[in-house]
């Protein structure tokens, strides 16, 4: 017996695609968003930037709009990452934050109202694990917990509706009564229909922790498949990954993915049903590498043509023998085949011909299939189809000259 999903998690699914925001204090020292520990930056040091970090430049309207024309439907911003600056107003619980110090304004107000504006999801990533907070060693129990908790409380009450909170540090004390019960039903108080996520890291991608978890995580590695039989929920799914090596900003760090591989992960995520979440680390002042902007451009004229099937795509019964195609099913009853490894059509002294993987075949196609198109150009593909068998043979026409989408995928209709 299958859970049916709650409404939230439904309309979390249906997002498929968010842009992940690491931005902070790091962004200064420019080697990573743990760049105070792993480079051993004292406290005091550190403590420093945070009157360098005047964000003079930082105009989130322009990330949003960069986002939102790359086809994401949500933004999942640092609020507070490990080293522990807020970017938002404390009320006090802390000196530590945007308001007191150079920028002397509450940067995710800003950032909430661009989002709004845009009609994007705002969802806050919320660190639970600080790299040297006294309260840490002093008294987890009591103060820390305490402080987690109001911390989370004015983030729910102080912005409208948001989309969810991203928990992030809970692994850096496996040991601890977090009181997650107390700290749920806070959010739950204030914001009943936001997605609660708590990251668990890269040593247990997937793994379900407390029942009030509306998705498992898995950070910088494909999904595997949600058994959910026998569940009393239903839980989403979602991939979160960098576009280099680092989540916060990396001066240095030229190892960036291609476009090529973070389309396919898109679609991988969707093949089993998860939510694709793109990690981008703005500069000090706030602004993302051109190196970033351009792969959301790219990613963004991708999702023009394609994004039908992968916001209203979901896992179904349709099997295919080849390792990376898969078909989609939408609520009403719409399948979309996604075909890789095309080849291009052309001279031999001009590309260098692939293997042309023709036909690709499919089972579990049990409706009459009346036509099948490619949805760049609408052209008609010729498929033979046994309805008693249940198979469907697809021969896809290859690439003209002049184009290679990585990823094709082919609408079917009955």
């Amino acid at each position: 017996m299958q859970p049916i999903p709650l409404k939230r998690v439904e309309q979390f699914e249906e997002m498929a695609f968010g842009i992940f925001v690491h931005w902070g204090l790091y962004a200064i020292e420019a080697r990573g968003e743990w760049s105070m520990k792993m480079h051993n930056i004292p406290k005091e040091e550190y403590a420093k930037f945070a009157d360098e970090f005047d964000a003079s430049a930082y105009d989130p309207k322009r990330f949003v709009e960069n986002a939102k024309n790359a086809g994401a439907k949500y933004i999942t911003i640092t609020s507070k990452h490990h080293d522990g600056f807020c970017l938002y107003d404390s009320k006090g619980l802390t000196d530590f934050d945007a308001v007191n110090h150079a920028p002397k304004r509450d940067l995710i107000r800003e950032f909430v109202d661009a989002c709004n504006e845009a009609d994007i999801i705002p969802m806050f990533y919320h660190a639970t694990y600080e790299f040297d907070n006294p309260m840490w060693d002093d008294d987890f129990e009591e103060s820390y917990l305490n402080y987690i908790r109001e911390s989370v409380e004015l983030l729910c009450t102080s912005y409208g509706k948001i989309g969810g909170l991203w928990f992030d540090g809970n692994w850096a004390r496996t040991d601890a009564d977090w009181r997650e019960d107390e700290l749920y039903s806070t959010i739950r108080k204030h914001q009943p229909d936001a997605l609660i996520i708590d990251n668990t890291g890269l040593e247990a991608r997937g793994e379900i922790g407390h029942p009030e978890i509306d998705s498992v995580t898995f950070e910088q590695g494909l999904p595997h498949p949600i058994d959910r039989t026998g569940h009393a929920k239903y839980v989403a799914g979602e991939m979160c990954q960098t576009t280099n090596n680092h989540w916060g900003y990396g001066k240095m760090d030229f190892n960036y993915k291609s476009t090529k591989e973070l389309i396919e992960t898109l679609c991988a995520c969707r093949k089993l049903g998860a939510n694709y979440l793109m990690n981008v680390g703005p500069d000090q002042d706030g602004n993302m590498t051109k190196m970033q902007e351009a792969m959301l451009d790219i990613i963004g004229e991708w999702m023009n043509i394609h994004g039908e099937a992968v916001y209203q795509g979901r896992p179904c019964s349709v099997q295919t023998s080849e390792k990376k195609d898969f078909a989609l099913e939408s609520k009403a009853g719409q399948h979309y085949l996604f075909i890789h490894d095309l080849g291009i059509v052309a001279d031999s002294n001009v590309i260098k011909h692939r293997d042309f993987k023709t036909p690709r075949a499919f089972t579990h196609m049990n409706k009459e299939v009346k036509r099948i198109e490619w949805m760049d150009n609408q052209e008609d593909l010729l498929f033979d189809q046994d309805l008693e068998a249940g198979t469907l043979t697809l021969h896809p026409t290859h690439y003209s000259y002049g184009t290679d989408l990585v990823v094709r995928v082919a609408k079917v209709y009955y």
